[in-house]
This record gives C-alpha cells, sequence and structure tokens, in this order.
C-alpha cells in the first residue's frame, strides 16, 4: 500500500486495523487435525510432555467417568490445530476487506491468552471455528517504544452440535528497530549446566505423575494449598522439534520443499534469507541463534504457547481425571530460551460455589525460570468433585449459547469493556 511507513506503527495502520474488528475471517492454515482421535490426542500431549493415560489409553480411560479418551485440553483451541471455517456466503464475500497487514513489517509476538472449555472431544470429530479480531489497544512498551496489543478471538464446536470452548489470543506489536535499539537483553547469560544441575532436575521429573483416578475433593482443597511444582527443561532444540510434530507449524503454514516454495509464494515477507542466501522463514529465530539475534535476543526461544501447555499439565496432573479445567489466562513476560529452565508453579487462591452451585476453585501460576525471574504469570480455574454437591457439572458456555455463532458472539462480548 503506497504511503505506508513500513515497519512503523502508525495512527492511520491502528485504524485501518481497527476496522476489522468482528468481522469473522477465514483462518490463514488449515486445520492440523481434521478430525482427530486418539493418535492425535496422544501426539498433542505428547508435544508438551504430558503422560497422562486419559489422553492416549482407552483401556485406561473406558474406566474413568469419561468412558474412553478425551482430547488433552491444548487441542481444543491452538490457532490452526483444530477446526473447519464457519463462514456464510455474506462472511466469505468480506474476505477482501482483511487482506494485508495494516502493520505491515512491525514486529508480532505472542503475548498473552484467555482460554475456558465447556466440553470433552471425544475421537473422530469433524470441528467448527469461527475467528475474528475483538480489539486493537495501544500499549507503550519498554520492549519496544509503542506498541498495540491485538486480540483475536476463536470458538470451537463439534459438527454434531457440541460446544467445545473458546479462547482469546493475543499478538503484540513492537517497531522493530526501536526494540534492537534498546537491547533489552543484551545482558542475559545463558550458563551452561553441570551434571549436578542436570541431576536435580531429573529427580524432580523422577517425582512427577499426574494424580489420574484419585479424586481431589473440594471439600479438601484450602486457599493457599500449592499445586505442587512442575519442571520444563532445560529447553532444547529437540523439545521444539517434537512440539511442532504434535501441534503443528501454527497460523504460518510452515512447510518443507515444494510446499515451502508454495508458502514463500504467498506469503514472501515472512521468508528472508539465511547466510547461504535461500530463503527461509522468520520462525527460525526458535532454532537459528543467528536469527533470533538479529532479533534482540542472545539466542533462540520458544513459543509463548508451550508455556501455556505447560500451564495446562501442571493443573491436569493437579487436579484428577475426575475435574475440570474450566478457565485459563497466561501472559508471556520474558522469553524462555534455549538452555533455560522452567518451573510451573502455583497456588489455590479461592474455594467457592461458582454459576449454578459449581464446586470451583481459583488458582494462581507462573512459570520460574533458573534466575529466579517469572516468565509467564497466570490463573485458572477447576471445577473439582464434591462429596456434597457430587460429581463436576461441565460449566455452561457464556450466554447460554447453544450455537457455534451464539457463543462466538458471546466470546466477543466478553472482551468489550474488559481490556485497558
Amino acid at each position: 500500500m503506497s504511503g505506508v511507513a513500513t515497519g512503523t506503527i502508525t495512527d492511520a495502520g491502528v485504524e485501518r486495523l481497527r476496522a476489522r474488528i468482528g468481522i469473522p475471517q477465514a483462518y490463514p492454515a488449515p486445520p492440523h487435525y481434521r478430525r482427530p482421535g486418539e493418535d492425535a490426542f496422544r501426539h498433542v500431549a505428547w508435544s508438551y510432555g504430558d503422560d497422562n493415560p486419559l489422553w492416549s489409553d482407552p483401556g485406561y480411560a473406558s474406566g474413568t467417568r469419561w468412558k474412553g479418551v478425551i482430547a488433552p485440553p491444548p487441542l481444543v483451541g491452538g490457532d490452526s490445530l483444530i477446526g473447519e471455517d464457519a463462514l456464510g456466503d455474506a462472511e466469505l464475500a468480506r474476505q477482501d476487506e482483511l487482506r494485508g497487514d495494516p502493520l505491515r513489517g512491525v514486529h508480532a509476538f505472542y503475548a498473552a491468552s484467555e482460554r475456558e472449555w465447556w466440553a470433552p472431544l471425544a475421537p473422530g470429530h469433524e470441528i467448527r471455528r469461527r475467528t475474528a479480531l475483538v480489539g486493537v489497544v495501544d500499549k507503550p512498551s519498554e520492549f519496544g517504544g509503542r506498541g498495540v496489543q491485538e486480540w483475536t478471538a476463536q470458538a470451537f464446536q463439534t459438527r454434531d452440535g457440541t460446544l467445545l470452548g473458546a479462547q482469546h489470543r493475543m499478538m503484540y506489536r513492537t517497531e522493530r528497530g526501536k526494540a534492537r535499539e534498546r537491547k533489552k537483553y543484551d545482558g542475559v547469560a545463558i550458563e551452561p549446566w553441570d551434571e549436578d544441575g542436570i541431576a536435580a532436575i531429573d529427580e524432580a521429573y523422577a517425582a512427577e505423575a499426574p494424580r489420574g483416578a484419585e479424586p481431589r475433593w473440594w471439600e479438601d482443597v484450602r486457599e493457599g494449598d500449592p499445586i505442587g511444582t512442575l519442571v520444563k527443561g532445560p529447553l532444547t532444540v529437540t523439545d521444539m522439534v517434537c512440539w511442532h510434530v504434535g501441534m503443528g507449524m501454527g497460523m504460518y503454514a510452515v512447510a518443507p520443499l515444494r510446499l515451502a516454495y508454495k508458502n514463500r509464494r504467498r506469503i514472501p515477507r515472512f521468508y528472508h534469507r539465511d547466510e547461504l542466501g535461500v530463503p527461509d522463514a522468520m520462525q527460525r529465530v526458535h532454532w537459528d541463534p543467528a536469527f533470533a539475534r538479529r532479533s534482540g535476543n542472545p539466542t533462540t526461544f520458544d513459543y509463548g504457547r508451550m508455556r501455556e501447555t505447560w500451564m495446562i499439565h501442571a493443573l491436569t496432573d493437579w487436579m484428577g481425571d475426575d475435574a475440570w479445567l474450566w478457565r485459563l489466562r497466561v501472559e508471556f513476560r520474558r522469553f524462555n530460551y534455549v538452555g533455560d529452565v522452567q518451573w510451573v508453579e502455583g497456588e489455590v487462591t479461592r474455594r467457592y460455589l461458582a454459576e449454578g452451585g459449581r464446586p470451583a476453585v481459583d488458582l494462581d501460576l507462573r512459570t520460574r525460570n533458573q534466575r529466579g525471574e517469572t516468565t509467564s504469570p497466570g490463573s485458572g480455574t477447576v471445577l473439582l468433585p464434591s462429596r456434597e454437591h457430587g460429581p463436576v457439572r461441565l460449566p455452561d458456555p457464556p450466554g447460554g449459547a447453544t450455537t457455534l455463532e451464539g457463543a462466538f458472539e458471546a466470546a466477543i462480548g466478553r472482551f468489550a469493556g474488559a481490556r485497558p
């Protein structure tokens, strides 16, 4: 677009972005799993290190209240993991209004997420989704001068009518040049691990296990109770390779060989030449140290959504198979570099009866690295079985919605007025 300053956040660009709010959009990548089954459930759980047999062992899962394997919570959502677009003809006709990026060249990174789940996903279902931009918020950042929060909502439903859940995803947009000039992360040192350090982490891994079939009764929980620490790391590029095997390549649909050529034709600005002159995806900041340094970081780093799934893992390990993870909010405040370890920690902050008299607990959560820094603060809500009130009753979709369109409108409505 002529007259647009590439890589700069301008008032005009922000207004063009805001003009897209509420317009349902066709997602830029097809779902990684079109009809996810038991293998998909296992691959997703495996990608973030979760060995709970509820997600992967039909023999075990048949003896639970769910009567069979169910999808691990990260599968319901996760951008391009599941869901065929559910758009009407009039909505499809508006897709030209969404072409191009009004903030072209402005750095984007995944900075926060809010998710909720309303029903389990069993194997073999086709899933529909609706997606739209719901908020554009000016938010200055010391990382890169002017910043903009770009919030997108999605809702998901099985084709036979079960509403599964929704998410709000926030991409933070900052001007690249200013981010490099500030050199905020120049002082970060990634120290090598010695044998004693690795042995201590191995000991922590050995002590971990999902609670499984033993109920965690609502009456037995107290405010201040810890959820138990989960260790993740030290992070390796192999961890990210395994992550992509289960989670796919995300909204940019990064692909190999001839498929990479086709993708490069589709989104040429996402590809830059490497030191050998070969075009490669900007996503390589996660596995190419030299390219990560060009982005202002000392080395390669994780995806924010990895830490989000690690918090989910900590909660599902703690709550047991009879409980239900209802809500999760996570912010990604600092980078998690290759070589870093993260400890997932948390504690109960409230025990109460939620809507409809459902026994619930709220929890504060965080990931903490070996330098003592909180990299991702978060919070969650879990529904627990109760001796007095009975088994968990699944939450109602917001606004009493019974259709995907209704749930999506409710998800958009929840955003209005809820952000700075």
